[in-house]
């Protein structure tokens, strides 16, 4: 017994075009052999793939729809085998529709038709003209099929300054013919995490040359050392010395438009944060976020008698009040 496309694809008779290429989506999805590593999965995805080829065709599902399974006969010139003369036909039953003949014209008056000028009408013309019209079908081509080619989902990890400055990164794509596919993807500057992007037309390819599907891209940002993102901006724990900070300096610090010069103001304390504008993350036009500095007070190691008598002096020469005193749950 003929296979259902409508009952493969799991939709009633008068699904629309819309809920067959969902289900075709789904169902692709799941009995895909790359994925599902059934042993029946690749026979289902061809079963898969033939009923869409039709249902998704408006004039092949048409010609289903009246002749089931030997549509493609039927729209050749007309399924093979009795006739139907009432005029009726319908899935299985092997006949052609009687409405697309004018009867009389092929057996004369006995239809109430006039005879044909030069002795025309009867069996002969009658059989000539069916002849006709069955290699006149057999001609035809198959209308090529106009849905594309199915996507291709991935997710993708690029490096912290990549993201940030843009840049191109290799990509290994498995097709769905087994074969292993090497892609170059451009990142465009300041792409955030979770974003998607498209790679028009490199998906599979389309049933007999239509347009191939897109490839869709899933970012994941790996993670820096030293640098977080907040938006636009970026922050930088800067290590100093306690010199550095406590009598002030001029450092090097690196940022995505390369090294740049930062001042530490004399008596700097750990946690303060010093702005170097436009040294965060570009957007498209053109505006670009901070970069803030966050300073950490790097002690030297180990601290000798002598350098503990001079801390001493010093917090002796400054006394302060409790620094954790407005410290609150």
């Amino acid at each position: 017994m003929a296979e259902d496309y409508y009952t493969t694809l799991g939709v009633r008779r008068d699904a629309s075009q819309a809920e067959i290429e969902d289900a075709y989506r789904e169902l692709t999805r799941k009995w895909h052999p790359d994925r599902n590593p059934d042993k029946e999965a690749g026979r289902k995805f061809q079963e898969i793939q033939a009923a869409f080829d039709v249902l998704s065709d408006q004039k092949k599902r048409d010609l289903y729809d009246r002749y089931g399974s030997s549509f493609e006969s039927a729209g050749a010139g007309g399924p093979q085998g009795g006739y139907n003369w009432s005029g009726t036909s319908g899935p299985g039953h092997g006949g052609f529709e009687g409405e697309g003949f004018d009867f009389s014209q092929f057996f004369g008056e006995r239809f109430g038709a006039q005879p044909q000028p030069g002795g025309g009408g009867g069996f002969g013309d009658f059989f000539s003209q069916f002849r006709q019209a069955g290699a006149g079908g057999a001609r035809r081509p198959r209308e090529r099929a106009s849905r594309r080619g199915g996507n291709i989902e991935h997710e993708l990890t690029v490096p912290f300054a990549t993201s940030v400055t843009g840049g191109k990164v290799q990509l290994s794509i498995e097709r769905a013919s087994g074969k292993t596919e090497m892609i170059t993807v451009t990142i465009p500057p300041g792409i955030e995490d979770g974003k998607k992007i498209r790679l028009r037309g490199q998906g599979e390819p389309g049933p007999r040359g239509s347009t191939a599907g897109d490839i869709l891209l899933v970012i994941h940002v790996a993670p820096h050392e030293h640098f977080q993102r907040r938006g636009k901006h970026l922050n930088l724990r800067v290590p100093v010395t306690l010199a550095e900070a406590a009598l002030g300096a001029k450092i090097d610090v690196p940022t995505p438009q390369g090294t740049v010069s930062l001042r530490i103001p004399p008596g700097t304390s750990s946690g303060t944060k010093l702005r170097v504008k436009g040294h965060g993350v570009q957007s498209k036009d053109g505006t670009a976020g901070d970069l803030l500095a966050e300073i950490q007070i790097v002690l030297p190691k180990p601290l000798d008698d002598e350098c503990r008598q001079m801390i001493e002096k010093i917090a002796a020469h400054h006394p302060q009040e409790n620094p954790r005193a407005k410290l609150r749950w």
